[in-house]
């Protein structure tokens, strides 16, 4: 549906654009776009390969595992049934670690391996109704942790950071205090809405 709407605001700027004989300005405007484009991904892709390396030095250095330590609680609290030795346990904490410090990119890998842990957990536990007609259901701790993820608290919002300063905002750093009390009010309503379903 989105690549639709996209397709259709595209091909209205261009009609819009021959009709009002200002052809020559969304030419003009797409090669600009384009070139900035390019820049702002070169800009992330420095900005994510800091980060990762950041987080890789966080892990080797053990950091990782304390905060895991750490968000036990919190995961005890939204996965009572998934085991305490359990893989998913740890890819989902990493996930909602880097999630915290704002490294999206960064917590894709470790979300993708928590449903991957949490699919081989459903199918050891043989739940009923979980495979129908071959295809696999969501379960629930599946449904949770993608809400958890979507809801994603952040600490530091460094992707937004990161446009700002690319499209030359004074104070890049001045969405930290919004962007925390957004995020912390959807993960808090993602979290009370988790456990009513949950019931």
């Amino acid at each position: 549906m989105l690549n639709y709407i996209w397709a259709f605001m595209i091909l209205l700027g261009v009609f819009y654009g021959a009709c009002t004989g200002r052809f020559s300005e969304v030419t003009n405007g797409a090669l600009d776009s384009a070139g900035e484009a390019i820049s702002l991904c070169i800009t992330m892709a420095g900005v994510m390969a800091l980060w990762m390396g950041l987080m890789e030095i966080a892990k080797e250095a053990g950091l990782i595992q304390k905060m895991t330590k750490g968000i036990s609680p919190f995961l005890n609290f939204m996965f009572p049934r998934i085991p305490r030795d359990h893989p998913a346990r740890e890819y989902i904490a990493t996930n909602i670690i880097a999630n915290v410090l704002g490294l999206g990119w960064a917590c894709t890998p470790a979300g993708l391996k928590a449903m991957e842990e949490l699919a081989r957990l459903e199918e050891e536990r043989g739940t009923p109704g979980y495979r129908t007609q071959g295809e696999r259901r969501a379960s629930n701790e599946m449904c949770t942790f993608l809400i958890i993820n979507i809801s994603s608290l952040q600490l530091i919002p460094v992707n937004m950071i990161a446009y700002r300063s690319q499209y030359g905002s004074a104070n890049p750093a001045v969405i930290i205090a919004p962007a925390i009390l957004a995020t912390f009010l959807s993960t808090l309503l993602a979290v009370v809405y988790c456990k009513l379903r949950d019931r």
